[in-house]
């Protein structure tokens, strides 16, 4: 960001920390929390945010994030979606490198990390795990690893083929970085629009069967037991897969797991009306599987909640539903339909926790790795870096795709309702958004 905003005074707000919260102003000074507590002093000449009603937490961070630039910048640019991140929260995005090159060299990295730079939240990198995504044979992890990118993935597939991604784990301990994965069997999902089950027979469309993303995740918990090397994995979608994790998690693998706020919110039975707005990947699935999601993030079987953010222009998306690209927007909706869809089962404070600490450790952008000043996802002591999200649990809005930051339109919450808004987020000091409405 540019030089550093005057003093900044988040008032009347409860600050969430470890899945509570407690009445307290928050004050900035030159990107730093200085002062945190109940009926602080306003000093002269500061700015004043109105928190009245809020949860204040550290801007929360997406482990997922397609940002289509370089490449695809129809659908989103840097600036775009980081303005769309900026909106639902956000002060720091993990760029996905399914990109046009992919990401897959120190050359893209550094692109994508240069066009972050001055954006109104941090952007971060994902390295592919092979060259080309073809899964033929491993990019220049090192290479990668040198300029900081700690998380490799070749999201949009799994690597397909067993012997080469035991190889990448066994480079990737060496390194200290972390590999995810996207869990898919090519051939059992191969030619498949949305879940394989009792709408997609109703509907005539050709199904992914759950089995697609069990049987990968069964190999690919085989391959961390054999390597000992840690994975993370996205996106993950059916009660099956939980099962797994919650076995592998007693087992002290070293894993961890996201789930996305559609994947919480909705069911396959969304496509009823052929909209392709409902088609993703991995599928919408059923309400059991719904239902287990949402007891295993309670649970810790699944740490963190990602958007999977996947633009797509009005003109890809405007096809018959089984030849329409999968994907769907997520950013500026992630918390308030995570909030909505989790009621009963986790508070607002404990979803911030699942957007903020959690994704933030998997991302290695905690506290735990960085300068407290410069970390994400942390509590909002003294010395930390001065990125807020203020949550208004009570706001009630109407989800606009043609308001929305994004180049593109593909929500599927488009036209409803939602209880529950991001009214400011800062970014090192700077509000980037006020009462709901971008600064830039």
């Amino acid at each position: 960001m540019a030089e550093a905003a005057p003093t900044l005074v988040v008032r009347g707000g409860s600050v969430v920390e470890g899945g509570t919260s407690t009445r307290a102003d928050v004050v900035i000074e030159d990107g730093v929390v200085v002062a945190v507590g109940e009926g602080l002093d306003v000093p002269a000449g500061a700015t004043v945010l109105d928190a009245g009603g809020c949860l204040v937490s550290s801007g929360l961070v997406d482990l997922h994030t397609h940002l289509r630039q370089p490449g695809h910048e129809e659908a989103e640019t840097i600036e775009s979606g980081t303005r769309a991140a900026a909106l639902g929260g956000f002060s720091a995005v993990m760029a996905m490198p399914n990109t046009d090159p992919p990401i897959d060299s120190a050359a893209v990295a550094e692109e994508v990390l240069a066009l972050g730079r001055g954006c109104p939240c941090e952007v971060l990198v994902a390295g592919a795990i092979t060259l080309g995504r073809r899964g033929e044979e491993l990019a220049p992890l090192r290479e990668l690893a040198a300029l900081g990118v700690r998380l490799f993935t070749d999201d949009g597939s799994g690597v397909q083929n067993g012997a080469l991604l035991r190889r990448a784990l066994e480079y990737a301990r060496g390194l200290g970085v972390t590999l995810a994965e996207h869990c898919e069997d090519a051939e059992l999902a191969a030619g498949g629009a949305m879940h394989d089950g009792e709408w997609s027979s109703r509907l005539g469309l050709p199904g992914i069967p759950a089995a697609a993303e069990e049987a990968m995740l069964a190999r690919d918990l085989a391959l961390v037991r054999q390597t000992g090397s840690p994975m993370h994995f996205l996106h993950v979608s059916t009660r099956g897969s939980v099962a797994l994790l919650k076995a592998a998690r007693a087992e002290g693998l070293p894993v961890t797991a996201e789930v996305t706020p559609h994947h919480l919110a909705l069911t396959h039975a969304a496509v009823c009306g052929y909209d392709p707005a409902f088609k993703v990947n991995p599928p919408l699935r059923t309400m059991e599987d719904t239902e287990a999601l949402a007891r295993a993030l309670a649970d810790g079987t699944i740490d963190a909640i990602a958007t999977d953010h996947a633009p797509h222009p009005p003109e890809a998306k405007d096809l018959p539903f089984d030849e329409a690209p999968p994907g769907m927007l997520g950013l500026e909706t992630a918390l308030s339909v995570s909030v909505q869809a989790l009621r009963g089962v986790l508070g607002a404070e404990e979803v911030i926790t699942r957007l903020t600490t959690a994704p933030a450790a998997i991302a290695r952008v905690s506290i735990a790795e960085r300068p407290a000043a410069t970390a994400q996802g942390g509590p909002l002591v003294v010395g930390a870096a001065g990125h807020l999200c203020v949550f208004d649990p009570e706001a009630a809005w109407t989800v606009d795709s043609i308001a929305q930051a994004s180049r593109s339109r593909n929500t599927p919450f488009a036209g409803t309702t939602l209880q529950g808004r991001v009214r400011h987020t800062v970014h090192a000091g700077i509000p980037v958004v006020l009462d709901a409405v971008a600064q830039r």
